[in-house]
């Protein structure tokens, strides 16, 4: 089961990923408003088991702290992302929030990489371009990919941060997200929910052979 929340001011999807059979959970990027993530975990009897991070833009980083203070569970993220997580001025927090806010990741993870959690197989796919170190998480078993700000149904994530390439995204898309079946549920950072298969019929950024 995958609830979700959406918090701040730029619409961030929150994810929860949940083992039905345990209730174990896994969040991917607490936004803001850790207290309402905590509370839905509280109010739903779920057991958190980590943190997952698309990558490290202060609107999907700014509820982590908030989350550690009530459950002492590891944080995942791309081994290319560690710089933008650690730095104020990439991820903007402190533009935006008049104060810097980092994260140091638990587990730095490699391209490709798999791993378990909850008793749910995730792969993590390295996808630059909306940042150097964004990634999506796969879970097979479930046919779901998270895909952060990676893609969006109908579009992408900018590309005119610090860090990012629209190059590099194109290539992360069709080189990468779209070697997934056509049934993969895709669960982005901002917007709607969508399908490999619709992205791959309708949006502009897919090449289309």
């Amino acid at each position: 089961m995958i609830k979700s929340l959406i918090l701040g001011p730029v619409q961030t999807n929150v994810y929860f990923i949940i083992n039905d059979d345990t209730s174990e959970c896994v969040l991917v990027d607490p936004a803001y408003s850790p207290e309402r993530i905590v509370q839905l975990i509280k109010d739903n009897g779920l057991i958190l088991c980590g943190i997952l991070l698309t990558h490290g833009h202060f609107d999907h980083i700014a509820g982590v702290q908030g989350v550690l203070d009530e459950y002492k569970v590891p944080v995942y993220a791309s081994a290319k992302e560690e710089k933008l997580l650690s730095d104020p001025e990439l991820n903007e927090s402190r533009e935006v929030f008049g104060r810097g806010i980092t994260v140091v990741p638990d587990h730095l993870l490699k391209d490709n990489e798999e791993f378990e959690l909850g008793g749910i197989t995730f792969r993590n796919m390295d996808t630059p371009g909306h940042t150097e170190g964004s990634c999506c998480y796969y879970a097979k078993e479930m046919g779901a990919l998270f895909s952060g700000d990676t893609l969006f149904e109908g579009s992408v994530g900018r590309t005119d941060l610090p860090t990012g390439s629209s190059r590099t995204i194109t290539r992360s898309l069709n080189e990468v997200i779209m070697t997934l079946p056509d049934e993969t549920d895709v669960y982005p950072g901002h917007g709607g929910y969508t399908t490999i298969g619709d992205e791959r019929n309708y949006n502009p950024w897919i090449t289309r052979i």
